[in-house]
């Protein structure tokens, strides 16, 4: 018997372990670095790992899923987290973290692989739409805990080991949320099909989502990722910035599906393109409280890219099926695979070059981290002009039939 109910609250919990896994590590990278001896290139590798994970998850979840079941891809997550996040906490080495790191990844791509579709399968209209954006709230309301814990723990002299103990917890309670449930049946006969999902995918509007995922990925984990060493010279406490501009973001998640309503999917898009680069031209240009002002303009910006450029698939290619959401997903958590590297590669530059110009201590890392900030401004700078392509392009047209 499926109990749609009771699925939800599992994909939460689900979602949560995915976001502790981030918000976590962004929070103990300043101690691996230093108790490791690592480079931010390096640590930007190990981030990598858990972008790189997820999209293989993700792609090979939205093949599988209408032949297998959420239900079986859920219970590989859960044992991808569990040995992901023990493997971590006994790592204590580069390569040891590159491996469990990769492991967590794969797991949160299975998360997202088999919630998404059954999300989309099991409500209807605008409902789907209100509850895929309470679904994916739980990813920065998640982040909002674990950032404020990272924070409470590190100045409480906790080791990071202990810190990732705390993953755990969500992962147990999804399991048995999940345990003995069945999965609702896709909505469109094509949509449960490999060929047909491949054909919906091989179309103009699609192709172009695919490309705008890549920059709305960008524009969140970017600057979140790093936060604690972007922005630890601000005047502001960094975990206190994530903690703000993820709870904004699940502010706006819960009232997601009535901002769809009222300007549809592309206006939403579009909007939260024009915040999100205003937001962090921002934070190049202030220091201090101010900074905190500034992370709820960002998070409104962002809040919405995830869910919604999710739920476009959902509503305007829908027999794109599981794997075409499978596929957004993963391509955009692939562009973090390639990315995080080269932004932490941006830090140890604009550090040299803060080091050459004769900077030291705040003022270095005031100027690495507003340096590396002002080069991710262009992410969501090319947004506002795909987004207002995208919103032209659908303009009159009507979901399920575009």
């Amino acid at each position: 018997m499926t109990n749609k109910q009771r699925l939800f609250y599992g994909s939460c919990f689900a979602l949560i372990t995915t976001a502790l896994s981030f918000s976590l590590r962004a929070g103990i990278l300043p101690q691996l670095e230093e108790q490791l001896n690592l480079s931010a290139e390096q640590l930007g590798h190990i981030n990598s790992m858990w972008f790189f994970g997820f999209p293989i998850s993700m792609v090979i979840g939205g093949l599988i899923y209408h032949s297998v079941g959420g239900k079986l891809i859920m219970q590989f997550a859960f044992f991808a987290h569990a040995i992901g996040i023990i493997m971590t906490i006994y790592a204590g080495s580069y390569e040891g973290l590159m491996l469990s790191t990769f492991l967590i990844g794969l797991g949160n791509g299975c998360t997202e692989a088999a919630c998404n579709p059954m999300i989309a399968d099991a409500y209807e209209g605008n409902q789907m739409s209100k509850m895929m954006n309470r679904f994916h709230m739980w990813f920065p309301g998640g982040i909002v805990l674990g950032s404020l814990t990272s924070l409470l723990m590190t100045n409480l002299g906790a080791t990071w080991q202990m810190q990732i103990w705390l993953i755990m917890i969500p992962t147990i309670i999804y399991a048995v949320l999940f345990w003995g449930q069945s999965w609702p049946k896709a909505k469109a006969a094509e949509a449960g099909t490999i060929t047909g999902n491949l054909k919906a995918m091989m179309t103009p509007l699609f192709l172009f989502i695919l490309f705008c995922a890549w920059f709305t990925a960008q524009s969140e984990f970017g600057p979140t990722q790093w936060v604690e060493l972007i922005l630890k010279s601000s005047g502001a406490t960094p975990m206190l910035v994530l903690a703000l501009i993820t709870g904004t973001m699940a502010v706006a998640r819960y009232f997601g599906g009535e901002m769809v309503h009222k300007f549809n999917t592309t206006g939403v898009l579009l909007g939260s393109a024009i915040l999100a680069t205003l937001g962090l031209f921002l934070f190049t240009q202030v220091t201090g409280p101010a900074v905190y002002g500034v992370a709820i303009i960002f998070a409104l910006g962002v809040a919405y890219f995830w869910p919604n450029m999710i739920g476009f698939v959902a509503d305007y290619i829908p027999k794109s099926g599981a794997l075409g959401m499978s596929i957004v997903g993963a391509l955009a958590m692939l562009s973090s695979y390639f990315m995080q590297p080269i932004i932490g590669s941006w830090i140890d530059d604009n550090r040299k070059l803060g080091t050459a110009q004769g900077l030291k201590g705040q003022d270095l890392e005031l100027f690495t981290g507003q340096e590396t900030l002002t080069t991710m401004i262009a992410f969501p700078g090319i947004l506002i002009v795909l987004f207002t392509i995208l919103y032209f392009w659908m303009r009159g047209k009507t979901k399920a039939h575009a």
